[in-house]
């Protein structure tokens, strides 16, 4: 794996997991609190953040998708990741996995070549 990938890989595991915690900050902070209190300013700001995040997610799995070289099945199932609320938590553990192994390969390679 070449850095351009290590780095898109990275950046995804990044974003997935603050991606992941604002969709149920949004549910539960700011659709349960709307309807049961008179707390209503929390969900403009929360869908915002959340807004912002997920087309970050979306932008970055692109990346990944194009200097990784991903099968599609592997695309879907990170973006269906993305709409499970805490799925992006998933989806950070595999790509930590992923990321182990490319650095292991690496060194492999590294100690055959030396």
């Amino acid at each position: 794996m070449d850095i351009k990938t290590a780095s898109a890989l990275h950046r995804l595991r990044l974003i997935s997991v603050p991606e992941a915690l604002s969709f149920p900050a949004l549910l539960i902070f700011g659709s349960v609190l709307s309807r049961i209190s008179d707390i209503d300013y929390l969900m403009m700001p929360l869908g915002a953040i959340h807004g912002i995040l997920f087309l970050a997610y979306l932008v970055l799995l692109i990346d990944v998708w194009t200097k990784a070289k991903w099968p599609v099945k592997r695309v879907l199932l990170f973006f269906l990741l993305s709409l499970v609320p805490f799925g992006g938590l998933y989806g950070d553990k595999l790509l930590k996995r992923e990321e182990a192994d490319s650095v292991m390969a690496a060194r492999a390679r590294q100690v055959a070549e030396a």
